[in-house]
């Protein structure tokens, strides 16, 4: 398994990111964009199972893990601006994005914005929109309310929901910690930029090669959110893991792995 290294960017405004690294600066890459509450540990998996012909970043967005917690920021336009900004950054002219559930977003804005700037674009379990799941309404009673320090039997129940397969405990105690160290306002915000911004929008004048992935035991993401991307995004392909729920980067990441290195190649 690849040595994972871990740095510091600093980005516009002196704003601080972490981000994880392995493979070396001849190979393709590749930016792992993570999800709600998230942070580079969520890749921890996938990253240690990358194969040596890829480069592979994985930064922390803003207010999550231990990155910069500043006051604002939190909707979807600014995680994809951040992003760019990291790119910008590490001197990246042209990657793969592979967006996981909400980071998708972002990397679609990327990639429908930037098309020079992206050779490919993954997402791994991507909603079409939230506004109008039950579940996200849900969810947003209960965040709207929070309070630090963020509870941990919540955090631990949102978690347990993302996989079909178990994982291993350790792992999931280690993205328990890495959620709570999101402040609530952190929470809220960037539930609220996801329920406010259009994300059906973020699909139109994709035109870089796309293809999504999705666990057919997904509690959050449907097959018809999948068709949509199909119908929407030209020439988009759709590989389907069955048995698997919202994380398949948990629940498959040799296969997740492979998967990536073949778009990429």
């Amino acid at each position: 398994m690849p040595a994972v290294a871990v740095h510091k960017a600093e980005l516009r405004e002196g704003l601080v990111l972490p981000y994880a690294e392995v493979g070396g600066p001849s190979g393709t890459p590749v930016v792992l964009v993570h999800g709600y509450v998230d942070s580079w540990w969520t890749f921890e998996p996938l990253l240690r199972r990358m194969p040596s012909s890829l480069h592979v970043y994985a930064p922390t967005q803003r207010g999550h893990g231990d990155a910069d917690k500043p006051p604002d920021g939190y909707f979807p336009e600014d995680f994809a601006a951040d992003l760019v900004a990291f790119m910008d950054g590490l001197g990246i002219e042209h990657a793969v994005l592979v967006g996981a559930s909400s980071g998708g977003v972002q990397a679609r804005i990327v990639a429908g914005r930037y098309p020079d700037r992206v050779a490919g674009l993954m997402l791994l379990g991507v909603p079409v929109a939230l506004a109008d799941k039950q579940a996200a309404a849900d969810l947003w009673e209960v965040v709207r309310q929070l309070e630090d320090p963020v509870d941990r039997d919540l955090v631990e129940r949102f978690e347990l929901g993302m996989t079909a397969e178990p994982v291993a405990r350790g792992f999931l105690e280690t993205v328990v910690e890495e959620n709570l160290k999101a402040p609530a306002r952190v929470w809220r915000e960037a539930l609220r930029g996801l329920l406010e911004t259009d994300l059906r929008a973020t699909l139109s004048g994709i035109l870089v090669p796309t293809l999504a992935v999705w666990g057919d035991r997904d509690p959050i993401v449907t097959r018809e959110e999948q068709q949509t991307i199909l119908d929407t995004v030209l020439g988009s392909r759709l590989i389907v893991y069955e048995g698997a729920g919202h994380a398949v980067y948990w629940e498959r990441p040799e296969r997740v792995a492979r998967d990536i290195a073949d778009f990429a190649g």
